[in-house]
């Protein structure tokens, strides 16, 4: 473990790892997960452990347990895909790109709009943290956990400076999205396209009061985005695939 980083408890770490397991299919919808006491002596851990763990997945919308019944993983119709960690769960791995576009279009959606009322209502505090957020991210660079780090926070304070605290209740859905399709694409062989410049934009449009600018800069940001991480995808798709198979691919 790396120094300075403290081990997750036992419970979180055990419902990650179930939640991984259901959202990349390895529990299928509609299965039923092993018992309490087999889980139990299968990883090592105490019940109140499992107990704990799966209360977790249950807030999620992943599982459902009943008396006799056991634990049930719940339909992907039911699954709160907007909680940040369920978010993190499902991009780690190879995430199916039609999860990953309609991830983009609801950026796209509600971004440009929120840039537009940032770019009218921030306070200079507000601005003052874009501006701090925006130097940590050219000087780390979005290929660290520290250039990561100010990305969520300068999504996050777009959402803040609108005002409307509906929006502002999606900044921590946004920001994981934003903080793992980055990580996704700087994980890739091929870097991604340096999106500073449209932070850049972005900021200056939100600094000048200019709405309409803001909402251009911030589907230029989004629109880049999407394309890099979609072409992140397949290229671990053709990496993954069997050797005739990915020259196929490669072909048409």
């Amino acid at each position: 473990m790396a120094a300075g980083k403290r081990a997750q408890p036992a419970h979180i770490s055990l419902a990650r790892q179930i939640g991984v397991a259901i959202v990349t299919g390895t529990h299928a919808p509609g299965s039923v997960l092993p018992g309490e006491i087999e889980l139990a002596d299968r990883l090592g851990v105490s019940r109140s452990v499992i107990r704990e763990s799966l209360r977790m997945l249950a807030a999620k919308g992943l599982v459902e347990s009943k008396p006799k019944a056991g634990t049930r993983v719940r339909e992907r119709a039911d699954w709160n895909l907007l909680d940040p960690e369920l978010l993190g769960w499902m991009l780690e791995g190879a995430p199916p790109v039609p999860f990953v576009r309609s991830l983009f279009q609801l950026r796209m959606i509600v971004e440009p709009a929120a840039a537009e009322l940032a770019a009218l209502g921030r306070t200079a505090r507000q601005l003052a943290r874009l501006g701090h957020a925006l130097q940590e991210m050219e000087t780390h660079g979005l290929g660290t956990d520290a250039g990561r780090a100010a990305d969520r926070t300068f999504h996050a304070v777009i959402l803040e400076a609108t005002g409307n605290e509906l929006l502002v209740s999606l900044s921590a859905s946004i920001a994981a999205a934003v903080h793992w399709t980055t990580f996704f694409k700087y994980r890739s062989a091929r870097p991604p396209r340096d999106p500073i410049p449209q932070h850049q934009a972005l900021f200056e449009a939100i600094a000048q009061g200019d709405p309409a600018a803001a909402r251009l800069a911030t589907a230029e940001l989004v629109e880049q985005a999407r394309i890099d991480t979609e072409a992140s995808i397949e290229e671990g798709q053709l990496a993954l695939a069997p050797p005739g198979r990915a020259n196929g691919a490669a072909r048409e």
